[in-house]
This record gives C-alpha cells, sequence and structure tokens, in this order.
C-alpha cells in the first residue's frame, strides 16, 4: 500500500474549471472519502487518481512516486465503479481472475488469489455461477474480489453502492468498511450521501464547484464546521440555520423578531455583525417553564426512535429532533432552549465559522 499525494491539480474541460487546485495527502492504509453534491468534482479528482482522466496541471504521487504522468494501467491501482462492469460470459471466478490472466500469472496463483478472497467477500459457494445469477449485492462483491485479488497499491471506489437499495447499501457499506479494516488498504471512496460518509470514513474531503471546502475526521466535520456549506451539508437532517446580529453585551444573537439564543463562550464577532446561527436539531431542548424562545409546532414525525419537530421560530421552519416522548400537536406553542455550547456562528456575508 503507498500514499497518494496531490499538489496543485487543476483540471479543465475546455472552458469549464473542474477542479480547482486540489492539494493534500492521504496517509497510507487510510480510508477517505470524497462527498459532496452533484458536479462537486468529486468523481472527476477519483477519475484523475485512477489515470482515467488526464489532469490539466499540478501533480498526483503514489508511493512517492509521479504518476499523474502515466497510463492508468501503470499506476497498480484497482476501481471499483458504480455499474458493476462485470463480465456477463464469464463466471464469477473468471471475473474476478481476468486481470491476473492478462498479467500472466499461473492457473494454480490465480485460483489461489481468488479463493482468498472470495472466502473474505463470502463469495465461495457462488464462483461457478454467472453474473445474471446473482444479486445486487453479490455482483457488488464480486466486483470488490476483482480489485482485491490484484493487492494493488490504492483501491479506488465510484459510488459502488448507488444502484443498491436503502437496506442493501447499509449492509455493504458495513461490509466494505470491515474488508478495508482488515486488508490495510489505502483506499479512496467517492459518494454524494453524507452518511456513508460519515459512517464510513476515516477523513472526509467536502468537494464544492471543484474546489475543497473542509477535510477533517467525520466529528469534526459534524462538530466544527468550517462554513455554512459543510455545516449544511454534514449531518441529517441537515442544520438549522437561522439569521441573526450579535449583541456582545448581553452575549446573544438577536434574531430578526428581536428573539435572542445564546452565543457559545469565545464568538470572535462584534456587535452588530450580522451572523449565520446554526443548531443542529438533535441540539434543541422542550423549556418546561418560561425560559427559550417561542415557536409554533407545524408537523410532526414520529421515526420511532426519535420525533422530528418542524416549527415556526422568528419567520423561519426550523426543524427539532426529540428522543422523549412530547405530548405536542400541531398549532401548540412550544419554547425551544439552546445550549451555548453547541451552538454555531458564522458570518452572513462570507459564510465562514467565527465560533470557537
Amino acid at each position: 500500500m503507498a500514499t497518494i499525494e496531490l499538489d496543485q491539480v487543476d483540471k479543465h474541460y475546455g472552458s469549464y474549471h473542474a477542479l480547482r487546485n486540489i492539494s493534500f495527502e492521504i496517509a497510507d492504509g487510510e480510508f477517505l472519502v470524497l462527498v459532496g453534491p452533484s458536479g462537486c468534482g468529486k468523481s472527476t479528482l477519483l477519475r484523475s487518481l485512477a489515470g482515467l482522466e488526464e489532469i490539466s496541471s499540478g501533480t498526483i504521487k503514489l508511493g512517492g512516486n509521479r504518476v499523474d504522468n502515466i497510463a492508468a494501467r501503470d499506476r497498480d491501482v484497482a476501481m471499483v465503479f458504480q455499474n458493476y462492469a462485470l463480465y456477463p460470459h464469464m463466471t464469477v471466478r473468471e471475473n474476478m481472475a481476468f486481470a491476473l490472466k492478462l498479467r500472466g500469472e499461473t492457473l494454480t496463483s490465480r485460483n489461489a488469489k481468488v479463493d482468498k478472497a472470495a472466502e473474505m467477500l463470502r463469495l465461495t459457494a457462488y464462483l461457478d455461477r454467472y453474473p445474471k445469477a446473482l444479486s445486487g449485492g453479490q455482483r457488488q462483491r464480486v466486483a470488490m474480489g476483482r480489485a482485491m485479488v490484484r493487492s494493488p497499491k490504492a483501491f479506488f471506489f465510484d459510488e459502488p453502492l448507488s444502484n443498491l437499495d436503502a437496506a442493501l447499501r447499509v449492509d455493504m457499506r458495513s461490509e466494505i468498511k470491515a474488508l478495508h479494516q482488515r486488508l490495510g488498504a489505502t483506499s479512496v471512496y467517492v459518494t454524494h450521501d453524507q452518511i456513508e460518509a460519515m459512517t464510513m470514513a476515516d477523513r472526509i474531503v467536502v468537494l464544492r464547484d471543484g474546489k475543497v471546502e473542509q477535510i477533517g475526521a467525520p466529528l469534526e466535520l459534524y462538530d466544527k464546521p468550517a462554513n455554512t456549506f459543510v455545516a449544511g451539508f454534514i449531518g441529517s437532517p441537515a442544520m438549522n440555520m437561522l439569521p441573526a446580529a450579535i449583541d456582545v453585551s448581553l452575549k446573544t444573537a438577536r434574531l430578526a423578531d428581536g428573539l435572542a439564543l445564546p452565543l457559545p463562550s469565545g464568538t470572535r464577532a462584534k456587535s452588530g455583525q450580522e451572523v449565520i446561527y446554526g443548531i443542529r436539531p438533535d441540539q434543541w431542548s422542550l423549556s418546561k417553564g418560561d425560559t427559550g424562545v417561542p415557536a409554533i409546532v407545524e408537523l410532526i414525525e414520529p421515526t420511532g426512535a426519535e420525533i422530528l419537530v418542524a416549527a415556526q421560530l422568528a419567520g423561519k421552519r426550523v426543524l427539532c429532533a426529540f428522543r422523549e416522548r412530547h405530548a405536542i400537536k400541531p398549532g401548540d406553542q412550544i419554547r425551544l432552549e439552546v445550549d451555548p455550547v453547541a451552538a454555531h456562528v458564522f458570518d452572513r456575508q462570507t459564510g465562514q465559522r467565527i465560533a470557537p
């Protein structure tokens, strides 16, 4: 396995600037997830790492050696695609062994590697079947096995679970994470699903419009998003964001209708500064007295583990997530409290975080 280094990587498609000055390092054995909305450049970046796209400028190194100037077949990496890309006329064993056969390995060596990978992926019973006789999850495991038998320096996954149903996606992401822990392989995984990113990654790279917005461990991005984009993208349900103005003397953020919410200690802002006050749905608490700010309940959605409550607060809809079974209904007035430690404050003009 090997480290991967990107230094000022740019990619143009004519006048379209797909990747903009991408620079970061992926540690040996790390599971790194590229996440962002459609069109942000995550698949383009992954394909550039694999050699399937030629970068316009910058450098890419694998194991300390520059690889952006060599062909994909010479980079010693393996790609797992969204559409599986299995040969329908080959059995599972033949699909998994095909790259080894092209490499000139003996039948004995090929079978040994395929058998080992099949055992890890629970595919031993399916080695003589053809892809059409497999479920979607089994086909995806075959695609992973085909990559594994090559023992590459790095694994690249391009939205491999997108074609699976919701329940199977949950199972497969657990399998991929467990497989990574057993192999210790350097892996780069692309997804638009931030839940996948949060549950699978050692570190996450959040992309927008071809640029890196923030890099960090999942809980680091969740607890301290660098800007409003990351705050809104990471976390489900999304963070509530309320326009407000700072009142330093009272240590509050004042909403449009004069209601005030407490500021986190150490907030770097001036009185009157316009900000976005962010609070995650599960960080609201229901006041049992006259404290907190008033809100009108609009909608209640029980999910089992918690109750989601949509309410009107200072002219904005906010979402609250309560684990307690509160006896409330649409139309009720409630009072919401916030622990200032859990609040996030962003500059309204730049979108950048200003709270510690």
